[in-house]
């Protein structure tokens, strides 16, 4: 069977977001054009890495233009985006590997989410192969999420994704563990209960 690509070029909205309760968060990907929308689901820690790296290439790509790409310092207020995921969320696959590029020719930055795969091998050379053949297979590989945006809308997936991920349940002062609304045992407490 032929590797299925969700693309999305351009996209008419490409956002992080959340689903369910601080500490009980699903974050997706949701990449929108016209009546097309997919979904995937990934870990906080992978939105959050696919944020910063995108933040650090944007500003990457602005130094080495010397301010001439088409990239905004900050996100234009036209294409700030606060509203919430499209629905129904239905996920297409949870994440594995992502991906980052920019394209110098038509300045666009390119985000790749490919599909969780579970590999079994005997050893540790055969798995290292077997994920070597299985990211160069562009025909049979796993599902992908491919989506070209502009440095505009980067910038405003970089915000978005950021104020997702810090919009979770406080840190603990003491420990910096996430406080949950009944609190949590503090390791710098001896354990005792501290509230929220």
């Amino acid at each position: 069977m032929s590797r299925q690509v969700f693309l999305y070029d351009p996209p008419d909205r490409f956002v992080a977001g959340t689903v369910g309760m601080p500490g009980r968060r699903t974050f997706f990907l949701q990449a929108t054009a016209g009546p097309r929308t997919t979904s995937v689901a990934l870990e906080k820690t992978q939105v959050a890495a696919l944020a910063e790296r995108m933040d650090e290439l944007l500003d990457e790509v602005v130094r080495r233009s010397g301010g001439n790409a088409a990239v905004p310092a900050v996100v234009p207020n036209e294409v700030a985006d606060t509203a919430p995921l499209d629905t129904p969320i239905e996920e297409e696959f949870r994440v594995g590997t992502m991906a980052l590029a920019w394209d110098g020719e038509e300045e666009r930055m390119i985000v790749e989410a490919q599909a969780l795969v579970e590999l079994e091998a005997d050893s540790e050379e055969d798995l290292a192969e077997a994920e070597e053949r299985l990211l160069q297979d562009e025909e049979n590989g796993p599902p992908m999420l491919r989506v070209r945006l502009t440095g505009a809308q980067a910038r405003a997936f970089t915000k978005r994704a950021l104020d997702v991920v810090n919009a979770g349940r406080p840190p603990c002062p003491l420990c910096s563990l996430p406080l949950d609304p009944e609190g949590h045992v503090c390791p710098r407490q001896n354990g005792y209960r501290r509230g929220a």
